[in-house]
């Protein structure tokens, strides 16, 4: 949707405009919708925030003035008249039943007190009783229950359409797949809540994701929002996600009921929901008949934020009675029965004293901010991730500046800003490496992307990476090495490079901690094993950039041997299956580096497999020959890389999505979008796992 000058220019566009210095009424309209449009795409979206919440309420309060100030410029487009916009395609749009509105928001006690006024302005009365409760920070959901049975899950999406992700929503423990509502007349319910990670778990996976050699997730409200649309429910299932329920937004009851008395308030339906197995912040509410007794309890819950397992980044204030509230109704953006109290971001200012240049796996380049010990929220900071030269260049950061640093959703610091207007000349500008701090290779990067990257295969910071990759069960299925195994034989000199696992031996494995002679002969065996695997784990082991499982089957299957590879071009790679540009153009490069090939001559000299005898044969002779299939769901009576390898055996292909060129999606137990976007083309045979055994064994399916 917006190029990356487009994000330089609006992320540009957004500062300026917060100077509030800006030109005509009507320009300066048209720029904050613009603004404030792509700040709703990168947060809801992309699930990667541009702006902090201070700065895009201050856009968003802007554009209201204006057009408070203005009413002959506003538009039916205006974010001021619509919820925030933008849907993934991954997974089927659905409608909500009512649509997700946002909240707005208030900072402090004049805030509060001027929204109560407001409110008893609309009640038309001083008597209202307040509902209090915490404001997670996670992912917006949307559950449907059809005769108490779980019928539908939907993120936010654009606040009317949301996504439909039922299958992921199956795999949070805390959400009752069943509950009894129809003992109580409901005969249908839209409950709204949040998809949340306990502040522990989210830690442990963190944890375990560095010892696996991946990056750390952001903080736990992207982890949540991304979660949600992971394709595969088992990984969704094991990150461990949580759910807080807070709002009904609609019901229908059997043969017209009359409403419970469960539902009179907003207080005693979450309660009621809570006794019904459902997660709600029943435990942490509290109703109070003042605003200033509201006022003295979200005072004194920010200071024991802390304790909560879930992040909050405020509270959120309701009118209780229901039938008030739908009196009071609601503007396009916001209901006017409820409010959010922001707490203050942890903020504190710092020196930025040096900049480090880290390398990573894949290879790219991060800048680390080293600035003085500065105290926020329970945490010393000494250090902050830059992310790459485009976040320096656009804050205008230089050593030397003080800055201010917050901790982003309470967990990773960042830096927002330097303030420029303490600089007294001394500040130094950072210079961004042109060659790598490991290995001192040039660093290269792609017109599309933001990272500088290390691309030489024999760097020392990512060698180690490269060959647990290439050990791993996927690629070359060496068992009894493993990470620790790959660390340990690094740093103690006996494994340089990936070729170099075929030169171990006995002799220098003797004596080491926890290799015993069997265990030593067990580890060889499966070093000479590997070396008959066919080609295609070969190429997946070699870490080409964008070349996963199935594109390195791809791959294999075009050529007899491996080096054909070094003559190719993009335009010729481009011709196969499934492979666009971008990853052809990443293959080109690693088989035109030297030292690549270096690699390749090493392995081929072990007597590693890079040959495949059966080139041709399968794309021709084949049962299956011309047939393309795709797996999805869970399957029951094999495993997925078992059918592929049927599929392939027989002459047939994989493919990597759905797409007119598919032939066959066979589908397992909690099949998801694949399915759904399969369902709309004509072209696509749905099978189940007996049709799909059938057709493999020669039968009509």
């Amino acid at each position: 949707m917006y190029t990356g000058q487009d994000e330089k220019r609006l992320y540009e566009q957004a500062k300026h405009l917060l100077k509030q210095d800006n030109g005509s009424a009507e320009d300066t309209v048209a720029q904050l919708k613009e603004v404030i449009n792509y700040a709703d795409w990168k947060y809801y979206v992309q699930n990667d925030p541009t702006l902090s919440d201070s700065e895009y309420d201050g856009l968003f309060k802007q554009l209201k003035n204006m057009e408070e100030q203005y009413p002959e410029l506003v538009t039916a487009d205006s974010p001021t008249q619509r919820v925030a916009k933008g849907l993934s395609e991954r997974f089927p749009t659905v409608s909500h039943l009512v649509p997700m509105l946002s909240l707005d928001n208030t900072y402090n006690a004049e805030d509060l007190t001027d929204w109560d006024r407001r409110c008893r302005e609309l009640a038309e009365t001083d008597d209202i009783e307040y509902c209090v409760e915490p404001k997670y920070d996670g992912a917006g959901i949307s559950l449907i229950y059809d005769d108490g049975a779980l019928s539908r899950g939907a993120t936010r999406g654009d606040g009317v359409m949301g996504e439909d992700v039922t299958i992921n929503i199956r795999q949070i423990r805390a959400i009752p797949l069943s509950a009894a509502l129809l003992k109580y007349g409901v005969k249908q319910i839209e409950i709204r809540g949040e998809i949340v990670i306990h502040k522990k778990v989210f830690e442990a996976f963190n944890k375990q994701r560095a010892a696996e050699g991946l990056s750390p997730l952001a903080n736990p409200r992207n982890a949540a929002s991304g979660t949600l649309r992971i394709l595969d429910p088992a990984e969704v299932r094991k990150r461990g996600l949580n759910s807080i329920l807070y709002h009904i937004s609609a019901f229908t009851l059997v043969d017209s009921m009359a409403r419970p008395n469960e539902l009179a308030t907003h207080y005693d339906a979450l309660k009621w929901l809570y006794s019904l197995g459902f997660p709600t912040p029943a435990p942490d509410m509290k109703v109070f008949k003042r605003i200033d007794d509201v006022i003295k309890y979200c005072h004194e819950f920010e200071g024991r934020r802390d304790d909560l397992p879930f992040e909050v980044d405020g509270l959120v204030i309701k009118v209780n009675d229901f039938a008030m509230q739908e009196r009071m109704g609601s503007t396009s953006h916001h209901p006017r029965w409820a409010v959010a109290y922001k707490f203050k971001a942890r903020q504190a200012t710092s020196k930025l004293v040096d900049v480090e240049f880290q390398v990573g796996r894949t290879g790219a380049i991060t800048p680390v901010a080293k600035i003085e010990p500065v105290h926020i929220g329970g945490v010393t900071v000494t250090s902050v991730s830059l992310f790459n030269e485009d976040v320096i260049r656009e804050k205008d950061l230089r050593i030397g500046d003080t800055v201010l640093v917050e901790r982003a959703g309470d967990v990773i610091p960042y830096i927002v800003k330097p303030l420029a207007e303490l600089r007294d000349g001394s500040e130094r500008e950072i210079k961004f490496p042109t060659h790598c701090p490991a290995c001192d290779s040039k660093l290269e990067r792609q017109p599309e992307e933001a990272a500088w990257r290390c691309i030489n295969i024999n760097c020392p910071v990512q060698l180690v990476e490269h060959i647990i990759h290439y050990v791993s069960k996927d690629a070359l299925d060496i068992r009894g090495f493993g990470a620790a195994n790959v660390q340990k034989f690094y740093d103690l000199g006996i494994l340089k490079d990936v070729p170099g696992i075929y030169d171990l031996s006995a002799d220098k494995l003797k004596g080491l901690e926890g290799f015993g002679e069997k265990s030593i002969t067990n580890l060889l065996q499966a070093v000479e094993q590997s070396k008959k695997q066919p080609l295609n784990r070969v190429i997946f082991g070699l870490g080409i950039r964008f070349v996963g499982e199935t594109t390195a089957k791809t791959l294999a299957n075009a050529v007899s041997d491996i080096r054909e590879f070094y003559t190719w071009d993009v335009d010729r790679l481009s011709t196969l299956e499934d492979i666009g540009p971008k990853v052809a153009t990443s293959v080109v490069d690693f088989f035109a580096r030297e030292e690549n090939k270096a690699m390749i001559t090493k392995l081929d000299q072990a007597g590693v497999n890079l040959r495949n005898e059966h080139k041709g044969i399968t794309a021709a002779d084949g049962e299956l020959a011309g047939k393309t299939f795709l797996f999805t769901g869970t399957l029951g009576h094999f495993k997925r890389s078992d059918a592929e390898k049927m599929v392939e055996d027989k002459g047939g292909s994989i493919l990597g999505g759905v797409s007119a060129k598919l032939n066959y999606l066979v589908v397992g137990e909690d099949a998801g979008s694949k399915l759904e976007k399969a369902k709309k083309l004509a072209t696509v045979n749905i099978l189940t796992e007996q049709e799909f055994l059938k057709l493999i064994e020669g039968q009509q399916p």
